[in-house]
């Protein structure tokens, strides 16, 4: 019950500041066509999965970490046999955030995660699907502070995709710069 008093800082932004900023700039008449946040979806797939799948678990364990909840395990849905890889054999794992979590992911994200990546120079500007979703991908998992880095036992990557209820890639490019995201000039 005490969870939902609780209201993310950005989510208290994005209410406060960035939506009348995102009217003021596109001049939407009506407050439901601001765009927002929808989910967040992580995913993390494990291509050394096949040789052992313990290797899953550990991941999964991971992301749990990072995510705040309990991931989905993957699984192959054909066989294929130059990749050794068996039909329903576990091969990554994914969890999709939303409200407060995906708020709190996106506040760690942007201001933890992301300037601890190694020679980082800012996130690629046109890694818009079109539809005003974004996808990027980290290579280090261990760049979150919920990672101990010394009982890791091996580096994964992983994909994240933020989805936005934005129509068009400018005004998700928007929605997202006011989050403080470090786009590339």
């Amino acid at each position: 019950m005490a969870d939902t008093l609780y209201v993310p800082r950005l989510r208290t932004h994005y209410d406060d500041v960035v939506r009348a900023g995102l009217i003021s700039e596109f001049g939407y008449k009506n407050p439901m066509q601001v765009p927002k946040l929808d989910k967040i979806v992580l995913n993390m797939g494990i291509g050394e999965a096949t040789g052992d799948t313990k290797k899953v678990r550990a991941a999964a364990e991971d992301m749990e970490r990072i995510a705040g909840q309990k991931p989905v395990i993957t699984k192959a849905r054909k066989s294929i046999a130059g990749f050794k890889v068996r039909e329903q054999m576990p091969l990554g794992v994914k969890v999709t955030l939303r409200k407060q979590r995906m708020y709190e992911f996106l506040d760690r994200l942007v201001n933890i995660a992301l300037p601890r990546v190694r020679d980082f120079r800012g996130l690629n500007p046109k890694s818009f699907d079109g539809r005003g979703n974004y996808a990027m991908g980290i290579k280090e998992h261990i760049v979150f502070p919920e990672i101990n880095y010394d009982q890791v036992e091996e580096i994964w990557g992983m994909d994240v995709i933020i989805c936005t209820t934005a129509s068009t890639d400018d005004e998700a490019r928007a929605l997202l710069r006011a989050f403080n995201f470090p786009f590339r000039q």
